[in-house]
């Protein structure tokens, strides 16, 4: 039976006997090899004695284990700088470094675990959480309807239809959903410390009045007048017109007051139209108290500069308008959203309608106190005080 593995013992007294005279035919046929076999020994075991042999055995065996451990290390180093450039810290980027390498870099899963020090275990493990088809449609749904809210009014928008799921499940399909708002610009932040001026936390307490400006499909530019109440954050109107005079400023505030009762102050900036002659008669009649802010300090203004950017960012910049007549439409039915469905986060995420309604039956009518205020507000820094000039 020819033998499949010499050993060194062997191979030497083989090659002993062929330099003792022996042909390396009969040596062949002997011990079953063929005489190309005794050559190579010869070639790689001439000279040497069995020890020497068991030796360079050794030594090739050794040799070829540091080459291998050479060519795994700098398979590890080629996969760990394929992997630079990513974060791979939560279980979900594990697995997929893991597959990332077995399939560029063919390495088994336990040693892809190892190179990136992951537990086989969590790299295995397949997820048997609900895909929640549904939400995540109704997620979408929303977001492509109010696409200027987060995941905090959209969260909210969801539990008024009757899902009641948890606000970190909103955020996390909210995130995995990509619905994340674009953000515009950096807004300049207000330093310093303002001091508040005390009102009573009822409706009517405080108005605000600004401008906010934009321009129809045709390039003609429009303007909206705003009135806010600071206390509820009710848009109590809001005028477009492609001009807007004193005159007309004072023919809705009297409007409003019909309405809803005369405000205890209201507060704007020094716009040419907020100082008329008209204006300040109005206020002298009436005697309502105007509150200007300081020049170039929009922020002492700043409930409705703040409903002002929400118009901006939520209406103004996503619509595009064909006509006044349009805008106007446009305008008032955004208002009421605003006011009856939209959450307000500075009211607990409440509609500034129900908030409104709820501070109503906080303070019937009849036991309304009249002196100071016991509930204030905070508000915007000192401000001056113009009477009119009649």
């Amino acid at each position: 039976m020819k033998r499949t593995r010499f050993t060194e013992e062997q191979i030497i007294g083989v090659l002993k006997e062929a330099e003792a005279g022996a042909k390396t035919a009969d040596l062949a046929r002997r011990h079953g090899v063929s005489e190309a076999t005794i050559y190579n020994w010869k070639s790689k075991y001439g000279g040497l004695e069995v020890s020497e042999a068991r030796r360079l055995r050794e030594l090739e065996s050794e040799n070829a284990k540091l080459k291998r451990l050479l060519a795994d290390a700098m398979l590890d180093q080629a996969a760990l700088k394929d992997l630079l450039g990513k974060k791979v810290l939560t279980p979900v980027a594990k697995r997929e470094a893991v597959a990332h390498l077995q399939s560029c870099h063919g390495m088994s899963e336990r040693r892809a675990c190892r190179v990136i020090d992951a537990d086989r275990k969590s790299v295995r493990y397949r997820s048997t959480r609900d895909d929640d088809a549904d939400l995540r449609e109704k997620l979408r749904e929303l977001a492509n309807q109010r696409r200027r809210f987060g995941y905090r009014r959209l969260h909210i928008l969801l539990r008024r239809e009757g899902i009641m799921i948890n606000r970190k499940k909103t955020q996390r399909l909210y995130k995995e959903e990509g619905l994340a708002v674009r953000r515009r610009r950096n807004r300049r932040r207000a330093v310093g410390t303002r001091a508040p001026a005390p009102v009573l936390a009822l409706p009517n307490q405080r108005w605000s009045l600004d401008f906010v400006h934009d321009q129809m499909a045709s390039g003609r530019r429009f303007r909206v007048l705003n009135v806010v109440d600071d206390v509820t954050r009710e848009c109590l109107a809001a005028a477009p017109d492609t001009s807007i005079s004193g005159r007309r400023v004072v023919r809705e505030l009297t409007r409003l007051i019909e309405q809803r009762g005369k405000p205890g102050m209201i507060v704007s900036d020094n716009g040419t139209e907020l100082t008329s002659n008209a204006v300040l008669a109005w206020c002298g009649e009436l005697g309502v108290e105007w509150h200007y802010i300081a020049p170039g300090r929009p922020m002492q203004n700043g409930y409705v500069e703040s409903f002002n950017g929400r118009m901006r960012d939520e209406l103004l910049n996503e619509t595009l308008f064909m006509s006044l007549a349009q805008a106007r439409v446009e305008i008032a039915a955004w208002v009421d959203d605003y006011n009856r469905e939209r959450p307000h986060s500075s009211l607990g995420y409440a509609t500034p309608a129900a908030f409104a309604a709820e501070l109503d039956k906080q303070w019937p009518a009849s036991l309304r106190p009249t002196g100071s205020a016991t509930q204030p507000i905070a508000s915007t820094a000192q401000m001056r005080k113009t009477t009119a000039r009649l």
